[in-house]
């Protein structure tokens, strides 16, 4: 009876070394007397894919990679892990080898499952994954949320945050294979192909944060979508997995998530880029246009370079998240073209949608013979996406939205008293409508998009509202104490820290316990703020930071007016708070 294996064939691109590898491989297994099945992985998804069937008849399962592959299907069997370079120059090696793994008189033992193995110790296994665009405070907020939520249900959980500094607590191999389920609270694109295999439950930061016990009861629950994985055929499957995308996409918020995730990218490339410009003028405010100076090289970096990249990054990151990496060549292109046509941000958003749409689209429609499909991720999306996104940019786009950005630039510049201060409510109430979350992130997304335009004035009226928030909750726990309980006392002294580093977020355990007296509250505050920095003609080159980048020389115009607009809204915003609450002993449940 001949022996049976099946074989995983993978490099970073999936072209040649992939197929040579699998070629060779059944080659020698036809040679030997051997059965085999190989499947291909690379940029372009899985080939041939192995069926549960295929795994369980196999004796040993041979993988000739160079990149990562989830070993979850072949658990139970023995493996033999080389290179695609080892499979093409000693197929035989390879295979005698696998064959030699397997134990005298073994039978390949019944696979069981994780979930399985989680319930008969009683608990479940769960991991998750939180990301905002910032990656401050609601990612670790929603991080915990579920954490203690999954602790209280009797499950173990750990929880990846990911965000603008990078992901802190990854999770391991190990942890993924042994997980019954996987959550993801996020805003911004995360990458999933780590979980193939698994049940995945998507939802946003907010339902992580504020809902986490009915997501994890929905990722246990047998009901939810199945992340496409290798080593996973058949027709029905497949079936079963597009219904699953379908269904994960209806539930995303589309262009705004995308949005996000461009954003998420842009912040620290603005953030340093902004702050770079901010330390130019410490040397005066016209120091960097003497050639060959600190000033004149700090401007170089900040603005001439990180600013230039802000767009393409915002751009090419839209189009990541719609298309995946064929999205991400058209999307920074079409991105420094916008920068280039003086489409400013406006444009960047444009091309990054229309990068990621064409190249979906190319993806999903264009085929090819087997042979010829390696060049699809390499050659021809990037070449024909590229090139629409490029004259569509040029031919069509950038003019327009050039001629949009200079008169919202000049109407920005030249607007009256009256029109200032009612951008300034417009954008201050923003910041504190959802203290971090969509809206928010509206407003600040807006004001940094002009500092490219060199309008400063929207940028300083949000972040001093973004501040007010925190601050004003934090100065009202101190001057009307019986209104808040002991808890929310030791809460406002960590909102003082956050409300100064510009991180709004500071407020949510406040509004979320009391929220129809506390967001209307912080709302007048931060509208009040935001009035104000523009009546007073604040202008702030740097994008974040709080309080510490005030002391940056010429980083803000008018900082004494500019320290009165914050102190003013977090004055009234603890007024308003210490009027509409009422004492402990006194107080009806609260909203929410």
């Amino acid at each position: 009876m001949a022996k049976t294996l099946v074989a995983v064939t993978a490099c970073p691109t999936g072209i040649a070394h992939t197929y040579m590898a699998a070629e060779s491989l059944k080659k020698a297994a036809e040679l030997m007397g051997y059965e085999l099945k190989v499947e291909t992985q690379g940029s372009e998804g899985t080939k041939n894919a192995l069926s549960d069937a295929d795994i369980a008849a196999a004796e040993a399962v041979v993988i000739a990679a160079d990149t990562h592959v989830d070993m979850t299907p072949f658990k139970g069997k023995p493996v033999y892990e080389s290179t695609t370079s080892e499979a093409i120059r000693d197929p035989k090696k390879l295979l005698e080898a696998a064959l030699a793994a397997v134990p005298a008189g073994a039978e390949a033992p019944a696979q069981e499952t994780p979930a399985a193995a989680a319930s008969a110790a009683g608990g479940r296994k769960l991991i998750g994954v939180t990301a905002c665009p910032t990656g401050i405070a609601h990612t670790f907020m929603a991080a915990e949320s579920l954490r203690k939520a999954a602790e209280a249900m009797g499950h173990q959980m750990r929880v990846e945050t990911q965000g603008s500094v990078g992901a802190q607590d990854t999770l391991t191999d190990e942890e993924i294979a042994e997980a019954d389920a996987v959550i993801i609270g996020a805003d911004t694109h995360v990458d999933l192909s780590r979980f193939a295999g698994k049940t995945v439950v998507e939802a946003s930061v907010t339902e992580a944060l504020k809902q986490p016990a009915g997501l994890i009861e929905k990722a246990l629950s047998g009901q939810a979508p199945v992340q496409a994985a290798a080593g996973k055929g058949g027709e029905a499957y497949v079936q079963q997995v597009k219904q699953a995308k379908a269904e994960r996409s209806a539930q995303r918020s589309g262009p705004y998530k995308h949005l996000l995730t461009g954003v998420s990218y842009m912040l620290p490339v603005v953030v340093a880029g902004g702050l770079l410009i901010a330390l130019s003028f410490v040397f005066g405010i016209k120091a960097f246009e003497v050639k060959g100076t600190l000033a004149a090289a700090l401007m170089d970096i900040g603005g001439g370079t990180a600013f230039k990249l802000m767009v393409p990054v915002l751009s090419g990151f839209i189009a990541f998240s719609i298309a995946d990496r064929p999205g991400l060549a058209p999307g920074l292109v079409g991105g420094m073209l916008a920068t280039n046509l003086g489409a400013g941000f406006i444009g960047g958003i444009i091309s990054g949608f229309l990068a990621g749409y064409i190249a979906l689209w190319l993806r999903d429609n264009i085929r090819l013979p087997q042979n010829l499909e390696g060049l699809k991720p390499m050659l021809i999306i990037p070449l024909l996406s590229t090139l629409a996104v490029g004259l569509l940019m040029i031919y069509v786009i950038g003019g327009p939205v050039r001629a949009i950005l200079d008169g919202l630039t000049a109407f920005l510049n030249g607007m009256g008293t009256t029109n200032a201060i009612l951008l300034g409510v417009l954008l201050g109430g923003m910041m504190a409508v959802d203290m971090g979350g969509p809206v928010n992130k509206a407003a600040y997304t807006f004001a940094v998009g002009l500092l490219g335009s060199q309008v400063y004035t929207p940028m300083a009226a949000v972040m001093a509202a973004g501040m007010t928030p925190p601050l004003g909750l934090a100065l009202a726990t101190m001057v009307a104490r019986n209104r808040f309980t002991a808890a929310e006392h030791d809460a406002g002294k960590a909102a003082i820290v956050l409300g100064l580093s510009f991180i709004t977020e500071g407020a949510i355990p406040f509004a979320a316990k009391d929220p129809l007296r506390v967001i209307p509250s912080c709302i007048v505050g931060s509208a009040f703020t935001g009035a104000l920095s523009m009546l007073f003609h604040c202008q702030l080159r740097a994008p974040h930071g709080g309080i510490f980048v005030l002391a940056i020389p010429n980083a803000v115009s008018h900082l004494l007016l500019y320290g009165v607009a914050i102190v003013a809204g977090t004055i009234v915003t603890a007024a308003l708070v210490a009027v509409v609450k009422k004492p402990i002993a006194e107080a009806a449940p609260a909203a929410g």
